[in-house]
């Protein structure tokens, strides 16, 4: 494909079918970060304000206070059943969608630009980064629809808010119960994850000429850093 002829929306298919391709043109697009930095979002935000409108909410109550561990459960359960609410659950975490959205692809940036200076010193720009970090998540995009199909195929309005991330650890393998010591990190961490270090390891290859082996090392270790010493306080 000519260059001149490639479009934003060429790079939101080829992120999927062929990231190689999307990041050389994305590194020299960066205002293109705003077509899947809001779809992502808006689409995210969309699911949880429909999720909250849909959901069972005396039952999702209970089910909070179940996932609470058991020590603290009876001091805990009747400030649940006083804050939550359907209108201040669905924008707490629209909020925090927002909020968690852009601080994560500020440090991710952040550390990417931190990394090419003390490996390789290619000329990119933070900014270039923040367009990286926006395109390597929006494969989350997959997730988000996933949930979608999960309240549009459920035989009831009883679904925790764990079960619309279909693609996560707890959902595909361990099934661990709520309120075990190991249910919210298998619940966050998921597939998507390690298709968005995959995707960061080609791209970073790509803008810094580095090898894949640098590249993925680079990329797999913000993941492993989090949840390695995540699971090392459980």
């Amino acid at each position: 494909m000519a260059e001149n002829s490639y479009s934003v929306f060429n790079a939101l298919a080829d992120i999927f079918a062929a990231p190689g391709e999307a990041f050389d043109e994305i590194k020299s697009h960066t205002s293109w970060l705003w077509w899947p930095l809001l779809i992502n979002i808006l689409l995210a935000c969309g699911l949880y304000a429909y999720y909250y409108n849909w959901v069972d909410f005396p039952w999702l109550i209970e089910e909070t206070i179940r996932q609470i561990p058991a020590e603290n459960r009876a001091e805990s359960a009747q400030a649940v059943r006083q804050f939550m609410q359907p209108a201040i659950s669905m924008w707490t975490t629209i909020a925090a969608i927002v909020v968690m959205s852009f601080l994560i692809y500020l440090i991710m940036a952040t550390y990417l630009l931190l990394a090419n200076k003390l490996t390789s010193g290619s000329d990119i720009r933070f900014g270039q980064w923040f367009s990286f970090t926006v395109w390597t998540n929006f494969v989350s995009v997959i997730g988000t629809l996933a949930g979608f199909m999960v309240i549009f195929l459920s035989d009831s309005n009883q679904v925790a808010a764990e079960g619309l991330q279909v693609f996560s650890i707890n959902s595909l393998l361990l099934h661990v119960a709520p309120g075990e010591p190991w249910f919210r990190w298998a619940s966050s961490l998921g597939l998507l994850n390690f298709w968005t270090v995959f995707l960061t390891s080609i791209g970073y290859a790509r803008w810094t000429k580095s090898s894949m082996v640098k590249s993925t090392i680079i990329a797999v270790l913000p993941l492993a850093a989090i949840f390695g010493i995540w699971a090392l306080t459980i």
